[in-house]
């Protein structure tokens, strides 16, 4: 089969999406497909995929392109890149990884298109809080993650409690775990926890943690490459993952899941189906019970092995050679629906 993947976000780009389109590429050639990526990311990096990748193609390369595959996937829906379908159709199918909507809720002329072309297309939903909003009929997928990387190592000691990894925005919520954190003096409990990331908030929480007489119990890791993730990952119990906004799954989540970490989550969007029995939620925003969370799984009797014993069924759903596996069963069901 000759796939055309349309990814706005490639690498060297680096986010949840690129990850799992870099993945999907990856597996979809090993599997004896023939990938063409196609991206509005620019790049000079000289990278060896076992693909090719189009950067910022223009209309008449996009055009042959589309006529070249036999079936266009696109890893959230993008118009620009979409329009080539009403001159040579093809079988589309969208990833669907984020919520159809603008930052505040609403919904704009584009938003509406989107929405009336989904409607015309094989969908796949990256969570059932995601296929919901939708208003269309689609599968559920969920996102899959570097299993290759991302695994415990018994070697290492699990000697940290609490661990954060994110970019230090509002929306991910590291102000409120700061917060959760200094209402556990009065518990006698005083965690140490490791914030890897960066971003506009660092200053505004280093602030805060000070303000809050966190001092030495709160590490600043700074951006970390992957490899330096993954034994950081490895050397904690407890990924605390508070954020504000309605993640439409977690990616996040099952790297630590896959680092034998235990995950506490906020209950919003697609995060509980990332987490599933590997960990508990908390409603989104709740400082007070992000605290009794994080409390109850400090506690000696809190059975942390029984969450991890969960993990290699859970995961094994999330590897990518069986997500990419599901992808292709409805690429390929659509490339023979549009034959009949």
């Amino acid at each position: 089969m000759k796939i055309l993947l349309s990814s706005h976000l490639f690498h060297p780009s680096v986010g949840g999406t690129e990850e799992v389109a870099w993945l999907l590429a990856h597996e979809f050639a090993a599997a004896g497909h023939v990938v063409k990526v196609v991206t509005s990311v620019a790049a000079d990096d000289g990278a060896d995929f076992p693909f090719q990748v189009i950067r910022r193609p223009g209309p008449r390369q996009l055009l042959a392109l589309t006529r070249w595959c036999d079936a266009v996937l696109q890893n959230n829906i993008s118009l620009r890149t979409a329009w080539p379908l009403l001159v040579a159709p093809r079988p589309l199918v969208i990833s669907h990884h984020t919520w159809m909507a603008r930052a505040d809720g609403a919904t704009g002329w584009q938003e509406r298109v989107k929405k009336f072309t989904s409607r015309r297309a094989v969908n796949i939903a990256v969570s059932k809080a995601l296929s919901e909003h939708l208003g269309a009929p689609s599968t559920i997928i969920g996102n899959p993650y570097r299993d290759k990387l991302f695994r415990q190592h018994p070697a290492i000691p699990r000697d940290l409690e609490l661990v954060f990894v994110g970019r230090l925005v509002s929306d991910k919520g590291a102000d409120l775990l700061l917060e959760a954190l200094g209402s556990l003096f009065a518990l006698g409990l005083r965690p140490r926890l490791t914030i890897i990331g960066e971003g506009p908030e660092e200053a505004s929480l280093r602030d805060q943690s000070a303000r809050l007489g966190l001092g030495d119990q709160v590490h600043f890791a700074g951006k970390k490459v992957r490899a330096e993730v993954v034994q950081l990952l490895q050397r904690h119990r407890i990924m605390i993952v508070p954020s504000r906004w309605r993640e439409p799954f977690g990616l996040v989540a099952l790297e630590g899941i896959a680092c034998g970490c235990v995950i506490i989550a906020s209950d919003g969007g697609g995060l509980p189906e990332a987490v599933g029995p590997c960990g508990i939620t908390f409603r989104r925003g709740e400082v007070a019970e992000l605290s009794r969370c994080i409390a109850a799984l400090l506690r000696p009797d809190a059975d942390l092995e029984k969450m991890r014993a969960a993990a290699p069924a859970h995961l094994a759903r999330h590897t990518a050679s069986e997500v990419s596996a599901q992808y292709l069963r409805v690429l390929e069901e659509a490339v023979q629906r549009s034959l009949r």
